[in-house]
């Protein structure tokens, strides 16, 4: 499958493997096993991607934008699995006809924690620590108590 969509891609994933320090421009540099390894996905697939064979699946390109600083969001447009178009999430709104639309919700801290990949056993820490740098809204400054049960970004 070498097409022109493959090919800018992995184009794109080995500026960004250069960028952030990875070595795969040398035989023996490692570049490639090193970010399989820290993105926990089979080596093959980084390999298959770099020799225009196959574009990887949606988990492994989203451990892949993890571990290269990338948005998933960016992955899946540049790959181009999803346009910028479709992942911009609209519903219908009843209050306002069936032709008009409402943003979506934001994630929760919980969906957020998914995407990034914070481990299971981790994900209550990670919550507690992020809404202390979020706006509360309902709360008056003096009041300490009480945060929301799913808090949203």
């Amino acid at each position: 499958m070498n097409s022109p969509e493959l090919s800018a891609f992995a184009a794109w994933i080995e500026g960004l493997m250069r960028d952030r320090g990875y070595d795969i421009d040398s035989p023996r540099g490692g570049g490639k096993s090193r970010v399989a390894d820290e993105a926990g996905v089979h080596r093959t697939a980084v390999t298959r991607l770099f020799q225009r064979q196959s574009m990887p699946d949606l988990e492994t390109a989203r451990r892949l934008a993890r571990v290269l600083g990338v948005p998933v969001r960016d992955m899946l447009i540049r790959s181009g699995r999803l346009t910028a178009d479709e992942l911009v999430e609209t519903r219908s709104s009843p209050a306002f006809g069936p032709d008009a639309t409402v943003a979506a919700p934001r994630p929760t801290l919980e969906e957020v924690a998914d995407l990034l990949g914070v481990p299971a056993d981790r994900r209550e820490m990670f919550v507690r620590v992020v809404e202390q740098f979020l706006p509360t809204e309902g709360r008056d400054e003096g009041e300490g108590g009480g945060r929301p049960a799913r808090a949203s970004i």
